[in-house]
């Protein structure tokens, strides 16, 4: 590893000052660090299980296993690698659990669902552009997800989570050139599976209706002297 990736994995200070008030049990440092990296470790473990209900349960299952041996956190790396590794380390036990019970085609069958969870629209937001947003995220999230699973977990950690190549190589124990061509096929995937799904739909981009058509409608009425 360059020195300049030994640095961007470095602990922070922070990470520090966390660790030691968990160790003294402050109740604040074990709620600010689940604050602090719960979207990155979700995100992580449903890319791996892709199913939400399940992913929760490995994060939650993966902060305790780390909180209870958080004494052997010695800093040499950043307090979220050594999380997220615990909680892949999690999710593929959990996978190899599921794989030795249900057979690879029920699997697939299962691994639809959300994995993006971007921030919504406010209810006074243009009905129209919400729910375009929401068709939007939609596809991204089942582009995501039709991933293979080592493409996957890069896309998310570099893309969606917006890790370094050199943190994402510690993370998953590959490779830095790995990464890169993972990422690179891994784009290549989703934006020939975006291009499909939303070509058909440019057709009606652009739509000017409910609300804003109808203040326009009111507006122009108002000029010409119509009122109610």
């Amino acid at each position: 590893m360059t020195p300049h990736a030994a640095q961007q994995t470095a602990p922070t200070r922070n990470d520090t000052e966390q660790v030691q008030r968990a160790l003294a049990r402050d109740p604040g440092a074990f709620r600010a660090i689940m604050q602090t990296h719960n979207r990155r470790l979700y995100r992580i473990a449903r890319s791996i299980l892709g199913d939400n209900a399940e992913a929760e349960d490995a994060v939650q299952e993966a902060y305790v296993s780390a909180f209870i041996k958080l004494g052997s956190y010695r800093g040499e790396g950043t307090l979220k690698s050594w999380l997220s590794r615990i909680v892949i380390n999690e999710s593929l036990a959990r996978k190899r659990q599921r794989h030795s019970s249900i057979d690879l085609a029920t699997l697939e069958q299962q691994e639809g669902g959300q994995i993006i969870q971007f921030p919504q629209s406010t209810p006074n937001d243009d009905p129209e552009r919400t729910m375009a947003q929401r068709q939007i995220i939609h596809l991204v999230e089942q582009a995501t997800d039709n991933l293979p699973d080592a493409f996957r977990l890069v896309f998310v950690t570099r893309v969606i989570e917006g890790m370094s190549v050199e943190e994402t190589a510690e993370l998953l124990g590959i490779k830095s050139e790995t990464v890169k061509t993972r990422l690179y096929r891994a784009r290549q995937l989703v934006r020939d599976q975006l291009e499909r799904e939303i070509g058909p739909m440019l057709m009606d981009a652009f739509p000017f209706a409910g609300r804003r058509c109808e203040r326009m409608c009111e507006a122009v009425m108002k000029r010409l002297g119509f009122t109610d």
